[in-house]
């Protein structure tokens, strides 16, 4: 519709005179009423009060109101942020279940960022549920019916040789991170195609909530390459492109021209590869980690985040990391990362590079992986052993009796009674972590881990879980969130500009992790430390990551005269700025 289409219609007189009968005459005529001139003050201030990163509300001041022209366009009376917060609460609660209070979290980050952050910042226990796992996995499988407002950039198989242009259409000219999906595997929920768009999104507010980077320096990227779900391509509200997932070298070729687009543009920028098939998050990492300042986290800081629990767990279990028996259910791109993340920790203890590898155990779908099969991808076969072949997961565990099992299978109810007192009988302080997510893909609940074990476990998991009473003790289980480890990652090498992303970075934020577990929080059965205190545990793990960047001479920036409070000055704090 064109502009003279949309004005309303406005029937107006038009005074003439007849020049041959010498007649004054009037004529009614219907003509298009223009909108009233508006000045560049008044597109200013809906400007102010449209844009996330700078709208304040009714938290404008008098001032304010005055200078910037606001006056009148908002509610008389001036409240504080707190006020603000209050608010934002008490509507909180007022939603029925959690999809509508993720809902109700997007459309306040939409219209006000710093209120949004301030809130989840000040209430993280309560908010991280909502705004990132368990709750974004149902946001994601309804995407396309919650949708309200487009956040990030969308770049499809159509945009092919065209995808410089469709990066210079972001508004922002500087950019720290990007989290980009291609929807293949969002959580245990499987290919959800443009839906998995909630990922990068959610991904990036903890970024900012947890560590500090600007929000308006984020950036979400949605590589729609098509979906497989026919249920999505079924579904008349689904946003995506209604074609079966571009394969082979067309895919790698789009994702390289993405890649090069990105850092053209944001020169410097930290690409975080998220929620990617097995097969594409162990090509793309080995093909682009050498290349730009690149990780995959679910490869990466998910080994980090188990790897810090394993080390915090035997300060509790006396079994020291190196002498840890570790069967891992599921054997895709994050059971590969973790046990490589193992293995070299490990190997830094001076175990032997072999026999670090033959403490990690791996079954499959198929069942344990071991030597003789023939079926192999090739990120398993540094894990396959000579032993004979069992089916499953309860048989190699009572056959290898582990010390500890990690469960990334995305399989509910894999972790069965029976699996779990096999465990128990042959380990003091068995060990078992359910990293699974949403929580609907949780290997076990914490009550099964703990009443299975006669409470002798030490357990974590992806998604939260309540805490447990059992025979008059009460557990807290510890989650074992990525949200510990990236965001502290990224503030590292955003501080530090490194080139790159190392595995002795994620060595470091791992110690890092570690070491910040109190012994209060180890008597209550939990490996990290509380989730209350994550803004300091993200500005150690930076500093960690930083003085590592430094150290191997990947920084590109000099070195500060006092990191830690460099680090905390880059961090950005969610209060509103004056306008006058």
């Amino acid at each position: 519709m064109t502009l003279s289409e949309w004005l309303p219609l406005r029937p107006s007189t038009i005074h003439g005179r007849d020049e041959s009968s010498g007649l004054d005459l009037e004529t009614t005529v219907t003509t298009r009423n223009p909108r009233p001139a508006s000045s560049a003050k008044t597109h200013a201030a809906f400007d102010l009060l449209h844009d996330p990163l700078t709208n304040k509300g009714t938290a404008f001041t008098e001032a304010e109101r005055d200078e910037l022209g606001l006056r009148g366009l908002l509610p008389p009376r001036v409240l504080a942020i707190a006020d603000q917060e209050r608010r934002v609460l008490e509507n909180f609660d007022y939603k029925p279940n959690a999809l509508e209070r993720y809902i109700f979290m997007t459309a306040l980050q939409d219209r006000n960022e710093t209120l949004f952050y301030r809130t989840v910042i000040n209430h993280i226990e309560r908010m991280m549920p909502i705004i990132y796992t368990p709750t974004v996995g149902e946001a994601c499988k309804q995407f396309g019916h919650i949708f309200r407002r487009s956040r990030g950039l969308y770049i499809s198989l159509r945009d092919r040789g065209r995808i410089a242009e469709v990066v210079a259409n972001w508004p922002a000219r500087e950019v720290d991170v990007i989290v980009v999906t291609d929807g293949e595997r969002i959580l245990g929920l499987g290919d959800l195609g443009v839906n998995g768009m909630g990922i990068p999104i959610g991904k990036l507010a903890l970024y900012t909530a947890c560590a500090g980077i600007y929000p308006g320096r984020c950036l979400p990227v949605m590589l729609d390459v098509g979906t497989n779900t026919e249920s999505l391509r079924a579904d008349p509200l689904y946003a995506g492109l209604l074609e079966p997932r571009l394969r082979g070298d067309e895919y790698r070729a789009l994702v390289d021209e993405f890649v090069d687009a990105v850092t053209n543009a944001f020169p410097g920028v930290l690409i975080q590869f998220e929620d990617f098939a097995t097969q594409n998050a162990l090509s793309l990492l080995a093909r682009y980690r050498d290349r730009v300042t690149a990780f995959n986290d679910d490869i990466q800081g998910t080994a980090a985040v188990t790897l810090a629990g394993l080390i915090a767990a035997a300060r509790v279990g006396g079994v020291p990391l190196g002498e840890q028996r570790i069967l891992f259910f599921g054997a895709g791109s994050a059971a590969a990362g973790i046990a490589d993340l193992i293995v070299g920790a490990m190997v830094r203890d001076g175990l032997a590079e072999a026999d670090a590898r033959g403490r990690c155990w791996f079954v499959d779908s198929k069942g344990l992986v071991v030597r003789s099969r023939t079926d192999l991808a090739a990120h398993k076969q540094p894990y396959a052993h000579d032993h004979e072949f069992v089916r499953d997961l309860a048989s190699a565990a009572q056959t290898l009796r582990p010390t500890t099992l990690i469960g990334v299978s995305a399989q509910r109810g894999a972790f069965t009674g029976d699996v779990l007192a096999t465990l128990a009988a042959t380990n003091d302080r068995p060990i078992v972590f359910a990293l699974s997510n949403p929580t609907s893909k949780s290997e076990c609940t914490a009550e099964e881990a703990y009443r299975y074990t006669d409470g002798r476990v030490i357990f974590a998991s992806g998604s939260p879980f309540d805490p447990v009473e059992l025979g008059g003790r009460r557990y807290v289980p510890g989650q074992g969130n990525n949200a510990y480890i990236f965001p502290g990652v990224g503030l590292g090498v955003v501080v530090s500009k490194a080139r790159r992303v190392t595995d002795e970075m994620f060595h470091r934020a791992a110690q890092t992790l570690a070491h910040l577990v109190t012994d209060g929080s180890l008597a209550q059965g939990t490996v990290y430390p509380p989730l209350v205190s994550i803004r300091d545990v993200s500005q150690a793990i930076a500093i960690a990551v930083a003085e590592e960047a430094y150290r191997s001479g990947l920084a590109t920036v000099p070195a500060p005269a006092d990191l830690t409070a460099a680090t905390r000055a880059a961090m950005y704090e969610p209060v509103y700025q004056s306008n006058v």
